[in-house]
C-alpha cells in the first residue's frame, strides 16, 4: 500500500514535513520563498515552488490530508498588526466562503495582501469537498491571534461533515520545545473523532523551578539541555519591548529560550558576569525550534527561515494526535474502506 499524502500549504523550510516524515508520511510542501525551497531542497523534502493561490487540490489527487501554516507576519505582536485590525473582515470571508462565494477579488480591501493568506486553507478544503473528494484530515496552525479565525473555520467544517477538536493555543515547552512558542491549533478529521495532543512536559512559569509542578509531566526542557555552551548565560530579550530597555525580559540558560523569531540575534546574549558572549546562531536558533543539528539550512534569511518555521516537535505531536503514524493511518482507512464494502 502507497504511503498516506500530506499538501503542505506555506511549508516553510520544512518544519512540519520534517515531522511528517518521521512519522512515515509522504509530504508535498507548496512554498514561494526561494531561500526556504532551497534548505527544503537539501532536507530532501518533496517541494513545488509557488504561490498556494495558484493552485488547488485537483493538482494533489492522492493526498488525504490537508495541512498549512498561512504566514503570520500580520497577526503577531512583533509584525504590522494589520491581520489583528482585520479579524472581523477575516471572519467575515470566511462566512461568505461558506455560503459558495468566490472572495479573492474582494481581498484587495485588507490592508496586507498577506493577511488574505489565512483563508486559503479553507478555500482547499472547500474545492475538495465540492469535487466530492474531501480531504479526510485537516492541520492547521498559526500565532495565537488567528484563533478566532480558526473557530470560525470549525463552524463551517463542522457544517461539512468533519468532526472538529474544538481550536486550542498550545505552548511549544509543554511538548518538549525549549522555548515559549504558543501556537493556535486547528485538528479535523471527517471520519472520526478529532483530537489535539495532551502535554507531556509542565507549563513554564517564571519563578517556578524546574522540577515542580504536575508529577505526571516530564519538566519543561531548558536552553543550555540542547545547546552547547560551556557556561551558564542569560539572554537579554529585545522583542515585544517597544526599545523600551526597561520592557526586557531576561532568561537565564536553565529556562526555555523566548519566543524564536527571524530576529533572534537581536537578543543579547551575557555571562554571569555581565560579559557580552556571541549571540545566538542561526544553527543556535534552529535547535531551540527543535530542528535537527544537522538540518541543513540553505539559502539566505536562515534566521527568518527558523522563525517562520513551526518547531518539528510540537508538529510531531500534532500529527500524532490527529492521524497516528502513516502506518496507523492507512490501516484504519484500510478497515473503514473494507466496513463500507
Amino acid at each position: 500500500m502507497p504511503r498516506p499524502e500530506i499538501v503542505d500549504l506555506f511549508a516553510g523550510p520544512g518544519g512540519l514535513d520534517a515531522a511528517a516524515r518521521d512519522l512515515g508520511y509522504e509530504v508535498t510542501g507548496i512554498e514561494f520563498d526561494q531561500d526556504a525551497c532551497d534548505t527544503r531542497a537539501e532536507a530532501g523534502l518533496l517541494t513545488l515552488q509557488g504561490d498556494v493561490r495558484d493552485f488547488g487540490p485537483h493538482k494533489f489527487p492522492n493526498a488525504t490530508v490537508l495541512a498549512g501554516g498561512p504566514p503570520c507576519q500580520t497577526f503577531t505582536v512583533a509584525g504590522s498588526g494589520a491581520g489583528r485590525r482585520a479579524l472581523d473582515e477575516v471572519i467575515g470571508f470566511v462566512r461568505r466562503m461558506a455560503r459558495g462565494e468566490d472572495v479573492r477579488s474582494k481581498l484587495a480591501v485588507l490592508d496586507d495582501d498577506r493577511t488574505g493568506l489565512v483563508l486559503e486553507p479553507l478555500r482547499w478544503a472547500l474545492e475538495a469537498l465540492r469535487d466530492d473528494r474531501p480531504y479526510e484530515a485537516i492541520v492547521l496552525e498559526q500565532v495565537p491571534a488567528v484563533l478566532p479565525v480558526w473557530e470560525e473555520y470549525a463552524r463551517v467544517l463542522s457544517a461539512n461533515g468533519y468532526w472538529v477538536a474544538k481550536p486550542k493555543v498550545l505552548h511549544t515547552e509543554q511538548f518538549g520545545v525549549p522555548q515559549t512558542r504558543r501556537r493556535a491549533i486547528l485538528v479535523a478529521r471527517r471520519n472520526r473523532m478529532a483530537e489535539l495532543p495532551e502535554p507531556t512536559h509542565r507549563l513554564y512559569r517564571k519563578g517556578v523551578p524546574q522540577d515542580q509542578g504536575d508529577p505526571d509531566l516530564k519538566p519543561w526542557v531548558s536552553m543550555a539541555e540542547v545547546l552547547d555552551r560551556p557556561t551558564p548565560f542569560e539572554v537579554v530579550s529585545n522583542y515585544g519591548t517597544g526599545g523600551d530597555p526597561r520592557s526586557r525580559g531576561r532568561r537565564t540558560s536553565g529556562e526555555p529560550a523566548f519566543t524564536v523569531t527571524g530576529k533572534v540575534s537581536r537578543n543579547r546574549v551575557v555571562a554571569a558576569d555581565g560579559r557580552e558572549l556571541p549571540r545566538f546562531s542561526a544553527h543556535e536558533a534552529g535547535v531551540l525550534q527543535t530542528f535537527p543539528r544537522d538540518y541543513p539550512w540553505s539559502g539566505r534569511a536562515i534566521a527568518q527561515q527558523v522563525g517562520n518555521a513551526i518547531p518539528p516537535l510540537l508538529g510531531k505531536a500534532v500529527l500524532t494526535a490527529a492521524l497516528g503514524t502513516a502506518k496507523e493511518y492507512a490501516s484504519e482507512s484500510e478497515d473503514r474502506a473494507g466496513g463500507q464494502r
